[in-house]
């Protein structure tokens, strides 16, 4: 093997220890985030659990709160890909929307979701910041969906904005109502809610 082919190996090599690194400290980093809250984790135990140095983490990640924007991203694209999976298998554009957004509702009951994306999430990055990955990750879509269904004149004609930021907000404060309560029939009447409340939106 020529110099230039080992060192093209060892780069690779290298490559792919940062990424299994990467990968190691950002399921620990959300594993310990989800059990304790962001508040309660140190940087010494997030590499504790990931059997990383500090030097390594500090090597992907400026600290404690760029580590946690990670792992939000990636439970919110986790969250988005559950909600498309189920809105795909309906044609009918209404369908879509409503299954999607139930879906929604069901994922994020999910108590490491709702640690996360929704308690934690606004309070480590401020409102701005999440609101602004919570559009990219979800009400985009939803945006999309009604400008469809407006178009298409299945939601009579109206500007969509105020639209999509009303109903982003029921459903995350739902999700939120979800993650206090203990009642074994709330997640079920959270979806038959969010169903009467689109119902309305569909009869103008």
């Amino acid at each position: 093997m020529s110099k230039w082919g080992g060192l093209m190996r060892a780069d690779g090599i290298r490559g792919r220890q940062r990424e299994r690194t990467r990968r190691v400290l950002l399921r620990e980093g959300r594993r310990l985030f989800a059990e304790r809250g962001y508040a309660e984790v140190s940087l010494a135990g997030i590499t504790e659990a990931a059997g990383v140095t500090k030097g390594a983490l500090y090597h992907h990640f400026a600290g404690k709160a760029e580590l946690f924007r990670a792992v939000l991203a990636g439970v919110q694209d986790e969250v988005g890909r559950r909600v498309a999976a189920v809105a795909d298998q309906h044609a009918d554009l209404w369908d879509r929307l409503v299954a999607g957004c139930e879906e929604f509702l069901t994922a994020t009951a999910d108590p490491e979701v709702q640690r996360i994306m929704l308690v934690d999430g606004p309070a480590v990055l401020g409102w701005n910041e999440w609101r602004a990955m919570d559009r990219e990750a979800s009400a985009r879509h939803l945006e999309d969906a009604l400008t469809d269904l407006v178009r298409e004149g299945v939601v009579p004609p109206q500007p969509v904005a105020p639209l999509v930021h009303l109903l982003s907000g029921a459903m995350n404060e739902a999700a939120l109502w979800l993650a206090s309560s203990d009642g074994p029939g709330d997640l079920a009447d959270a979806r038959a809610a969010l169903r009467r409340l689109l119902g309305f939106v569909r009869a103008g």
